[in-house]
């Protein structure tokens, strides 16, 4: 049973996958066209990709469900973007000036929405103005139907996901995948380090994981990702790739979820280990990478005039840097990096956001690893603030649910970067250099 469910998983996102460019997201209008429900319904401010309730269960349902009316399961986004650093960008993107830069950032095309009556996907194909790149950028195709469990007389949500980033499948907004800031520039330096997690190895893998949403507010979910096969990579994306995984890397998923009439929250703890070198290493060893993290998020709803949201997420990674130290490019065998993230928002009539966010990340000291700061260590921390207006995707707005747009203001100030707060780079650079204010027009149709 289980193979035969794998192997229709399995030939549908191949069938994605060669329908290429013609199809496309999450927060995209062709799932409000296919369930005939407003995009308040799914999203917390007319937008995504914060999930209601509602949408918690499309997703975790294969966004299978639907009105029973014919719909394409097609979309489009495009963001545009002004850049603002505190200070001129010393190295800038190949065509675009050292700072105050507008451009056309990103444009995606999806497969999204109802492929079965168990099956759905949320397929992103995007091609990335800055870098003039087009990528596999998101691939999560699922099957999914309710079970009975024993002594309850309300069914589980069982499922299967095949998917290319670890904690993209997630329902949770509060781990890397979707977490805020939701949309970030390509033109503003960010910090070097990155946990496994954070990182999900740049859409390099492929991973099936099964998982559960229990009557009783578990949610269970594993799984194992490895690398896409480089035949793939170089037809689909003609990008070379960075690193390597040895054999398969596993992932788990333990968090309890509880819906109230006006509020909801849930608690959980992600885990995944993997065994990464680079492509171009001088020996056969790997690097092994631990990552456990614990994440909450919290909703109040109401009536849906005044919504206020927290969450976060802490994770904590364990690196043994064989092939890093075999190398010569670690000066320690072993290491570790934590990384933190927390934000709020507030929402006002699904139109009008106000969020706040801080993050920080710290680890052990090293001379090789960390060789371009100053004091050798991954330390950076800073802060988030965002105001955004979404005027559409109201069940009566103009164009419902076709026309879609969010337009934002987001400043970015840092505290800490790449080890230090001044002078990190022993040229003269400091933290605060790297504030940034971002302005952008994000539109789905």
């Amino acid at each position: 049973m289980i193979k035969t469910l794998m192997m229709r998983v399995a030939s549908v996102a191949l069938l994605g996958l060669g329908l290429g460019w013609q199809m496309t997201a999450q927060a995209v209008p062709s799932y409000s066209r296919q369930t005939g429900d407003a995009c308040t319904a799914c999203h917390v401010g007319a937008f995504g990709p914060q999930l209601t309730p509602h949408g918690i269960a499309f997703k975790l349902s294969g966004y299978a469900d639907s009105n029973g009316s014919k719909s394409l399961p097609l979309s489009g986004m495009l963001t545009a973007t002004f850049t603002n650093t505190r200070k001129d960008q010393a190295e800038p993107a190949e065509h675009y000036d050292p700072n105050n830069n507008v451009t056309f950032q990103e444009l995606s095309a999806f497969i999204a929405g109802k492929l079965t009556d168990h099956i759905g996907t949320f397929t992103q194909i995007t091609y990335n103005a800055v870098e003039r790149t087009t990528a596999l950028d998101h691939l999560d195709v699922r099957y999914a139907k309710e079970a009975q469990v024993m002594g309850s007389d309300k069914p589980a949500i069982v499922g299967l996901s095949l998917n290319t980033t670890p904690t993209l499948q997630d329902p949770f907004n509060t781990l890397p995948a979707f977490s805020f800031p939701y949309i970030g520039s390509e033109l503003a330096s960010g910090p070097d380090a990155e946990t496994l997690l954070q990182t999900g190895l740049d859409g390099r893998l492929y991973g099936l994981t099964a998982y559960t949403l229990m009557p009783n507010g578990i949610y269970l979910e594993a799984g194992a990702y490895r690398d896409q096969a480089k035949k793939l990579l170089d037809n689909i994306e003609n990008i070379e790739p960075e690193v390597k995984t040895n054999g398969f890397s596993p992932y788990g998923r333990l968090a309890y979820y509880k819906q109230n009439r006006a509020s909801n929250y849930s608690v959980g703890v992600v885990a995944m280990q993997s065994y990464v070198r680079p492509i171009d290493a001088g020996n056969s060893r790997y690097d092994r990478l631990t990552d456990v993290g614990v994440d909450a998020q919290y909703q109040y709803l109401g009536n849906r005039k005044n919504i206020w949201t927290a969450g976060g997420s802490y994770i904590h990674e364990n690196q043994k840097r064989e092939a890093a130290f075999a190398a010569g490019e670690a000066f320690n065998n072993i290491g570790h990096l934590n990384s933190m993230n927390i934000n709020g928002s507030y929402t006002y009539d699904q139109s009008y956001g106000l969020s706040l966010g801080a993050f920080a990340s710290n680890g052990s000291a090293d001379e090789l690893v960390y060789a371009d700061n100053r004091v050798h260590k991954p330390n950076s921390q800073g802060y988030t603030v965002e105001a955004a207006w979404t005027p559409f995707g109201k069940e009566a707005s103009w164009m419902a649910p076709w026309a879609n747009v969010r337009l934002g203001l987001q400043y970015t100030g840092y505290t800490k970067f790449n080890g230090a707060k001044d002078n990190y780079d022993n040229s003269g650079t400091n933290a605060k250099d790297n504030d940034t204010l971002l302005g952008y027009l994000w539109t789905s149709w």
